[in-house]
């Protein structure tokens, strides 16, 4: 193995030894290490189990005793020499650690993690250590890093890999995808995860960075996700609870979703397919408009808040949601927006002014507010979209159809 840093390898490679030394007294002294009961769930024929020894739980619990070692103190001063470890320690860690609190937890911690989870515990094996060096100092020196968030969906099923955004995706569940580096994620995911059809897709976000370059905002993105799904499909959607990441392939963290994506709202699991899909890039690429635009920001909260209200406080939601979206005259406006036909429009004018004068919203308004919503996102211009919805109402006829079909 062609060694980049000669000088940190020793270093290292002493600190890891002398940490299985510590801990496999530990365990002789009667510390139990713990197992994971990893299940790999088949669609067709049983399925197989396995058990994984949680060994990062473990030195974590430990880490302390660790830290004060002379093997690990050489190895912090030799890598805050090393200007590659600093940054790579920054990334990891963020501003909230002090340098050395960094270098020890992403870097020795990391590889002593990685060397243990290959040995299956603390019998030493050199060409673990090895591997595990190599992987580091691909990081260290790397001039890209590679970041990826994964968070589960609950209440969604789809047919095959789908992406949202450049760098964001949908796909399929891996059976025992995170158990290489979590094996205890069993117990971090939904209930039932990878055994039904609408609990077995995944949220990808993958972005290369910089070295140096702090990860991106996974949970803002992941939310925004979580949005435009749930408006293109009515779906009873849900992330997480939480996501997991990864940084050029080492675990990063595992970090909570936003609660308002987080929480499964109440109705029916539904499909993303092929009509919805492209529908569903619209939405969430026109998220974005809503910093700039507070009126359309109001709408979108509100009607993601009615998902989980019941009446009188749902309707009330969807009122003020209406309102910030399409104006005073919404009822009059969100027929036009909606329907194409006088009677169906007359019969949904019925129905939107019914909400509007404080009944409470039934299934058709309810309907009728979410595609106003995906309306108005995939028109990406609302000022203009309401002037042409006025013109049509004063008999003027539409310049242009600057508002897509809403689902």
């Amino acid at each position: 193995m062609p060694i980049r840093a000669p000088h940190l390898y020793p270093l290292l490679r002493g600190f890891v030894l002398g940490s299985f030394v510590v801990l496999g007294r530990e365990l002789e002294e009667g510390a139990e290490l713990p197992f994971a009961f990893e299940e790999h769930v088949e669609r067709r024929g049983p399925s197989l189990y396995e058990l994984r020894p949680l060994v990062r739980a473990f030195i974590e619990e430990r880490e302390s005793l660790l830290r004060v070692r002379e093997d690990a103190r050489l190895a912090v001063e030799e890598l805050r020499r090393e200007p590659a470890a600093a940054i790579f320690a920054r990334a990891h860690a963020g501003t909230r650690a002090s340098e050395d609190e960094a270098l020890f937890r992403t870097v020795l911690l990391g590889a002593l993690i990685s060397t243990a989870e290959s040995c299956g515990g603390f019998d030493w094996d050199d060409e673990a250590f090895d591997a595990a060096y190599a992987a580091l100092e691909h990081s260290l020196f790397g001039e890209r890093r590679r970041y990826v968030a994964l968070a589960p969906l609950v209440g969604i099923s789809l047919a095959k890999p789908a992406e949202l955004a450049a760098e964001l995706s949908v796909r399929p569940f891996v059976t025992g995808e995170l158990a290489t580096h979590w094996p205890e994620s069993r117990g971090l995911l939904p209930q039932d995860f990878g055994r039904l059809p609408d609990r077995s897709v995944v949220v990808e976000l993958r972005r290369e960075l910089d070295a140096g370059q702090a990860p991106p905002d996974a949970a803002g993105e992941i939310a925004d996700a979580v949005s435009a799904l749930r408006l293109t499909t009515m779906a009873a959607l849900a992330a997480g609870p939480v996501m997991f990441e990864t940084l050029d392939g080492r675990p990063f963290g595992i970090q909570p979703v936003l609660p308002i994506a987080a929480t499964q709202p109440p109705g029916e699991a539904s499909r993303l397919d092929a009509f919805r899909m492209p529908i569903a890039v619209d939405v969430l690429a026109a998220l974005g408009d809503a910093d700039g635009d507070p009126e359309l920001a109001d709408a979108l909260d509100r009607w993601e808040l009615s998902l989980f209200q019941s009446e009188p406080f749902r309707s009330e939601q969807l009122r003020a949601s209406l309102a910030s979206l399409l104006g005073e005259t919404w009822p009059m406006r969100c027929c036009v927006l909606l329907a194409e036909d006088p009677h169906t429009r007359e019969e949904l004018y019925g129905e939107l002014t019914a909400l509007h004068a404080g009944d409470p919203a039934i299934p058709a308004t309810v309907d009728a507010a979410r595609r106003a919503v995906v309306a108005v996102l995939r028109s990406r211009d609302r000022d203009r979209l309401a002037h042409e919805l006025d013109r049509e109402l004063l008999g003027l006829g539409r310049s242009d159809t600057p508002h897509a079909v809403a689902v």
